[in-house]
């Protein structure tokens, strides 16, 4: 496979190395952020296994993805990054790892821990670049990791089919017994419906996730008609951290696109939960 290049670099956050740490450290002291700009705690006791993160662009969702990645420079290092976002663009294969080399944003290059990937490539996963070429869910997600540490490996997977079956399969895969990884899954919540409205909806969510329970997350999200992105992303993070051994979930923080952008109308939402042993 070739080398990953950025496909929303410029849009969804700052095109150049200095203005993306400039923004990344405004996310984190951002009145809705967790008001520090963090530092990697080298002797963290690694609890964290999972943890929910939104992909919007970094002006409206960053303060509250800076949350996660807050508690996740405080819990240690990681061995690498499984990270899992939905395909918005409807190419590809239904499951898709990206499998080597790097990808590259402003920040530089991130390795793909091929052997990690590899191993996934089965029943539900594909080896697969089409999916990824120009979907932002997973691309998002990278600076975040390269600010907070020198090096880091990661597997990038890309969900067209989001079927609970499916999801579980992903969890499953991922859910390996040996090493140290983090499983970030990229999602934002309801799309586009007024303020009051998408606050009720995501609640209902957030409490499925928080209760770790996939099953009633695809429940609620039929039953309330929402438009929840990832929620099979989502489903197999909580799939795969109850494999290994996760007792509970916590909603760190959590906006819509209103609180930051001051329009209400018809906002997004933006959620940050931590799943940990």
């Amino acid at each position: 496979m070739r080398a990953r290049r950025p496909a929303v670099s410029g849009m969804f956050y700052a095109g150049t190395a200095e203005a993306l740490i400039e923004q990344i450290e405004w996310c984190y002291k951002h009145e809705l952020g967790p008001g520090v700009v963090p530092r990697v705690n080298s002797q963290g006791p690694r609890e964290i296994l999972g943890i929910v993160a939104p992909h919007a662009g970094y002006y409206y969702s960053g303060p509250v993805a800076a949350h996660g990645y807050k508690e996740l420079a405080d819990d240690g290092i990681p061995d690498c990054a499984v990270i899992i976002g939905p395909n918005h663009t409807g190419h590809g294969y239904p499951v898709s790892v990206w499998a080597g080399p790097v990808w590259h944003t402003p920040l530089g290059e991130v390795e793909v821990d091929e052997a990690f990937a590899r191993r996934l490539v089965g029943d539900v996963v594909e080896a697969d670049e089409t999916a990824h070429t120009h979907e932002h869910s997973v691309e998002v997600q990278l600076p975040w990791l390269q600010h907070l540490y020198t090096s880091i490996k990661t597997v990038p997977i890309a969900m067209l089919a989001q079927d609970i079956e499916t999801a579980r399969a992903v969890g499953k895969s991922i859910a390996q017994p040996e090493g140290n990884p983090i499983m970030i899954a990229s999602s934002d919540f309801t799309h586009y419906e007024p303020h009051p409205v998408a606050m009720e909806k995501d609640a209902a969510l957030i409490q499925a996730i928080v209760d770790l329970d996939e099953k009633e997350l695809y429940a609620r999200c039929e039953q309330l008609n929402c438009t929840m992105c990832g929620y099979g992303p989502v489903a197999s993070v909580i799939v795969a951290a109850k494999e290994r051994k996760a007792t509970k979930a916590s909603l760190l923080k959590y906006a819509t696109s209103g609180d930051t952008s001051g329009d209400f109308s018809r906002v997004v939402g933006y959620g940050c939960i931590v799943i940990t042993r």
